[in-house]
């Protein structure tokens, strides 16, 4: 067996990957910035009502796991079910309903342990069939976003009630954090029914209004993971208005919100009651994303002068009020090891933008979709862009529409919208998740064999000189080739009342990995 790849339990250290906060703090990248709260050592504390005022979700939400793909049906799955790897606040993954695992030579072959003695709220007890079962819903005949993610295994196979065993393709040195996918929860073996929620996580759902509000009621006895599951009642609330979302929590409407207004943030930070969690440049990618396959941006001279037209300064500085860094178009978060530093950051030249769509021959406007659906800030900032490439003689004909359903109507139908990506805790999957060919979220249909296989031996490749120069050539293939126009990567930014305890900072999701109704507490 692989040193690398011991069993790792809830005793054992976990598996290990840059910590990203602390090593950026360090160098300078990133800074937990603001009046945040101080991460001391203190005991959690058992009652009280969590309410979450949130933007990130939609009338179309549903309970399906194949169907979640924003941070509300994520914050709202962590309370009714649990995963099967667990991502810590140092980006490390650790033993969720996996227990342990361990791989063989060359990481194709992997045996992982469920754990023993969790219970769904049915009473029925965790099992390997349950694990095999809600794996497999995201495999085979699904619209599951993760399908592709899963495709490289080419066997599942139960050792024992508890014990399994995966085969790939070929190796994958990441394989644990494949299983942290936040669409891979563990619904008992057969469920087809997912409106009543049937889960080993510490609530139960009580009231369900998509769009509107989901309430969650805390399970009778001691949840399973010790210091968890604290609130008696959890209230989210659909606010997508950054303005609302802010003001419910100055008026105690609510204890804590997500994606917090750039604009307001300095002022929030002032606020007496008001903790402000802030981590520079390791939050969302907002971003532009063109159809390749379509007219007029299956012209990569298109594509390059979108990419040099947009002034990404000027949006970072007056749409994000500095609380964002400038992106460069693949997605890979600066944090990651595989982050191709001496890639040259793009930057503002009109004249060259107008030299590549002279030679495309660009004379009509570019239709561009907008909404705050997208993300808060998604309209000024393609305000600014129309602005800043009409120095280079082309028009951007702005469509605004609508907030709700956004992710449903517009994402992935459009030719040219605005979109933003989570971070992802591996430069594997971020790129395998955006950009593969076959990616169910491949949102610039950008379709590239040569980037495919690139991507697939880094995946299986354990020497971490040759891994590291893969994932930086399919950087630069994206940035030079892709659809993707990442002008800016937010600051992660969200703000508590000062008596919510278990915000803690973490570079892939806002409010704790969006597990705050599960970890947090009241002083």
């Amino acid at each position: 067996m692989m040193k690398a790849y011991q069993p790792i339990s809830s005793t054992h250290a976990p598996m290990q990957r840059r910590g990203f906060v602390a090593g950026a703090v360090a160098t300078g990248l990133a800074g937990i910035v603001g009046n945040a709260p101080v991460l001391a050592q203190e005991a959690p504390k058992k009652g009280g009502t969590l309410r979450l005022g949130m933007s990130g979700g939609s009338t179309s939400d549903t309970l399906d796991p194949r169907s979640f793909s924003d941070v509300i049906p994520i914050t709202y799955s962590s309370m009714f079910w649990n995963g099967l790897v667990e991502i810590d606040n140092q980006e490390r993954a650790v033993p969720e309903l996996f227990e342990s695992w361990e791989a063989k030579p060359g990481a194709a072959v992997w045996i992982f342990n469920v754990r023993r003695g969790i219970t769904f709220t049915s009473g029925k007890s965790l099992d390997a069939d349950d694990v095999i079962y809600s794996i497999g819903l995201h495999r085979g005949e699904t619209r599951s976003p993760i399908k592709g993610m899963l495709r490289p295994i080419t066997e599942i196979k139960k050792l024992t009630s508890h014990q399994i065993q995966f085969t790939l393709a070929s190796g994958n040195a990441d394989l644990p954090y494949l299983f942290s996918s936040r669409q891979l929860i563990v619904v008992p073996n057969g469920t087809t029914d997912f409106s009543k929620p049937d889960g080993t996580g510490a609530f139960t759902l009580t009231e369900w209004q998509p769009g509107v509000r989901v309430v969650a009621t805390r399970k009778p006895g001691n949840y399973w993971k010790p210091q968890r599951g604290n609130f008696d009642r959890v209230e989210l609330l659909y606010i997508g208005d950054s303005s609302a979302r802010t003001q419910a929590l100055l008026t105690g409407r609510v204890d804590a919100i997500n994606r917090l207004d750039p604009k307001t943030a300095s002022m929030m930070m002032q606020a007496p009651n008001i903790d402000v969690l802030r981590i520079k440049g390791v939050g969302n990618r907002f971003a532009f994303a063109s159809h390749r396959d379509k007219a007029p941006f299956d012209n990569l001279d298109v594509i390059m002068g979108l990419k040099y037209g947009i002034d990404r300064q000027a949006i970072v500085r007056n749409v994000f009020s500095g609380f964002a860094v400038v992106g460069n178009d693949h997605l890979v978060t600066p944090g990651s090891k595989y982050f191709d530093a001496s890639l040259p950051q793009r930057s503002y030249d009109p004249d060259r933008a107008a030299f590549h769509f002279k030679k495309a021959g660009i004379t009509t406007p570019i239709e561009l979709l907008v909404s705050e659906g997208a993300f808060p800030g998604a309209t000024d900032s393609a305000v600014l862009f129309q602005e800043s490439i009409r120095k280079a003689g082309v028009t951007i004909d702005l469509k605004r529409v609508s907030s709700d359903g956004y992710w449903d109507n517009v994402w992935l139908k459009a030719p040219f919208c605005a979109v933003f990506w989570n971070p992802r805790v591996t430069a594997d999957l971020q790129l395998s998740n955006t950009f593969l060919s076959d990616a169910p979220w491949n949102d610039t249909r950008w379709k590239r064999p040569e980037f495919d296989k690139i991507v697939l031996a880094a995946r299986s490749e354990l020497d971490e000189t040759k891994r590291k120069k893969l994932y930086a050539d399919a950087q630069r293939m994206i940035a030079d080739d892709g659809g993707m126009i990442n002008f800016a990567v937010g600051d992660l930014l969200t703000a508590s009342s000062k008596k919510l305890r278990g915000d803690a900072p973490d570079e892939r999701y806002e409010l704790n990995d969006m597990r705050l109704p599960e970890k947090g507490w009241f002083a």
